[in-house]
């Protein structure tokens, strides 16, 4: 069994179903494999959209994503991807083709200190120097991917590990086979051979072992007790649920039962987006910041003190139990009054079956909180009626809740000005239907979440909203989205501009210079890669247009909806530092 062969051996055993690519000769064994062990092989435009295809997988299925790219810029053109997946605490295995053992460092094609550069940006990160290596590297990334707190690792497989042994050996025959050598190039020869011997030794057929279960940490009962109790005596109490409660898919109508039966008012954000539904009595959407700073107890489940939360300044004056896998987290900017190292998800089950009665009512607290969410909605909707030169985005984005129906949908945000504009008054419909880059704010996550998402659920309608700058990091995988008969629907909100930067750049500094950008004909850019494409300049037309859009998506084309907005004053001054 040569390498690329246990490379698919191991990804299958670990429930592995795709695997992202954009093909090198370092990594051909292991696309070759993965395709005869049943793995399907998905390969990108450009790497970043692999590692990006990877973590959406990952986020939606609780097994880890896997990328493999091909050796030196094929690596680093993946950096951004994987420092995103780091700080947003996916599971992932990148899987780095790498120059033949022997010629590292000798200035080979495309070789470089692979481990220097993605050692900083990973859990762990390993280099096989032998065939007999390979298995248990990737055995072992598998497990430091996913245990503590989860996050992406690297794995380093040389090209002459992945070749069957034969085929390796006569690379170097050819090199070394030689009349009339020299004295030093018999010794160059018998180094090699050496070196083949050590390399391919004690490398019969490996056992693959199954992956244990997956088993995160848990909180202290006199922890969990000591938190029932606070949340018990609390008269406004409030809750922030994040992505790492989301880590185990199987747990989420377990987590859901918890939450209902805890009966505090809950604020969504990340993987969390969507947990509750639609309108659950529970979710709260707007004006966070108010009831954080009004409430007498907040629980933190998976989040952080960052700026999200404004550096911990909106939990200053209140109670706080924190719960996070992450040591680093769960102190930072704001020690909480409670702090549990431990499993969100597993936290708040185990703190709902604690509780000794029946949650109090607290029906004046929900009724504030009920009562600025519809202030707020009733603001939306006066300024969703406000006139501009094309379409109000406020508007579209009504279209777009109108439109997505209550059957199985996932959302992707991939922008600044418009997404975030999505995110305040678009609803997902169910749990794992959101997916944004998370706290590192990286554009030009959408193609790729969007792919990963369209194969994880490939019944449901998956909807990828682009801000026109972020469009352009990319749109050309609608070729990738054509060629795998992936029928994802992208909404671009084209208002020719980075304009969530120049809302106050212009303000302050009294200049928009690169802000600007055009129209563009983004429609006719996803026809050109094989997709379908729909132009919208006029709000009454929105309807209708989305309406086809999801029609030829049903049908098995990709569409790209190009939505032509004017400008409002929703967002203004909302820029984050």
């Amino acid at each position: 069994m040569d390498g690329g062969k246990r490379v698919a051996e191991v990804l299958k055993a670990h429930g592995v179903k795709f695997i992202f690519t954009l093909v090198g000769g370092h990594i051909s064994p292991i696309l070759v494999a993965c395709k005869r062990a049943g793995i399907r092989v998905i390969d990108t435009r450009h790497e970043v959209n692999a590692v990006f295809a990877a973590d959406a997988v990952a986020r939606l299925t609780g097994i880890p994503g896997v990328a493999a790219v091909t050796a030196g810029p094929g690596v680093t053109n993946t950096l951004t991807a994987v420092k995103n997946a780091q700080l947003a605490q996916s599971p992932l295995v990148v899987i780095g083709g790498a120059t033949a053992t022997m010629l590292r460092g000798r200035g080979s094609l495309q070789d470089i200190d692979q481990m220097a550069l993605m050692a900083p940006h990973v859990k762990w990160a390993a280099r096989p120097n032998t065939l007999r290596e390979v298995v248990p590297a990737l055995e072992r990334a598998f497990e430091e991917a996913q245990g503590g707190v989860p996050g992406p690792v690297f794995v380093e497989l040389a090209v002459d590990l992945l070749y069957e042994e034969e085929t390796v050996r006569e690379w170097y025959k050819k090199k070394t086979d030689k009349a009339n050598k020299t004295l030093a190039e018999h010794a160059v020869s018998t180094y090699i051979r050496g070196h083949l011997k050590y390399q391919f030794a004690l490398s019969e057929e490996p056992e693959i072992r199954s992956p244990a279960p997956l088993v995160l940490p848990t909180a202290p009962d006199a922890k969990i007790q000591k938190a029932a109790s606070m949340v018990g005596e609390a008269q406004r109490p409030v809750m922030v649920i994040g992505s790492q409660a989301m880590l185990r898919p199987n747990k989420v109508d377990a987590l859901v039962a918890a939450i209902e039966r805890l009966n505090v008012p809950v604020y969504l954000s990340g993987m969390a987006r969507g947990l509750l539904g639609r309108e659950h009595r529970l979710q709260m959407r707007h004006k966070r910041r108010d009831a954080l700073k009004e409430s007498d107890l907040v629980i933190l489940a998976g989040v952080p003190n960052d700026f999200r939360l404004d550096y911990g300044s909106h939990v200053a004056r209140t109670t706080v139990i924190s719960v996070n896998l992450s040591e680093e987290d769960l102190t930072k900017n704001r020690k909480p009054d409670l702090g549990v190292q431990a499993d969100p998800c597993t936290f708040l089950c185990a703190l709902a079956d604690s509780q000794r009665a029946e949650a109090p009512a607290r029906t004046s607290w929900f009724e504030a909180l009920e009562g600025r969410d519809q202030e707020r909605e009733a603001e939306i909707s006066n300024m969703e009626k406000e006139t501009t030169e094309l379409i109000n985005p406020l508007e579209l984005c009504r279209g777009i809740e109108r439109n997505l129906g209550e059957g199985d949908s996932v959302l992707i945000g991939d922008g600044g000005d418009f997404v975030a504009t999505i995110a305040y008054t678009v609803s997902p419909r169910g749990p794992f239907c959101w997916l944004d880059p998370g706290v590192f704010g990286t554009l030009g996550v959408g193609a790729g979440f969007a792919l990963g998402a369209k194969l994880v659920r490939p019944d449901a309608d998956v909807w990828l909203f682009y801000g026109d700058g972020a469009a352009g990091f990319s749109i050309m995988e609608y070729d990738t989205f054509a060629r795998h008969g992936l029928a994802v629907i992208a909404v671009v909100g084209n208002d020719a501009g980075w304009t969530q930067i120049e809302r106050d750049q212009v303000v302050i500094l009294e200049d928009d210079v690169a802000c600007r950008l055009t129209y563009m004909d983004y429609h006719k850019v996803a026809e050109g890669c094989g997709g379908k494409g729909l132009l919208i300049n006029d709000p009454a037309k929105i309807d209708e247009t989305l309406q086809e859009a999801l029609k030829l998506s049903r049908e098995g084309s990709p569409v790209l909806v190009n939505a032509l907005l004017g400008k409002t004053d929703f967002r203004k001054g909302s820029i984050s530092m």
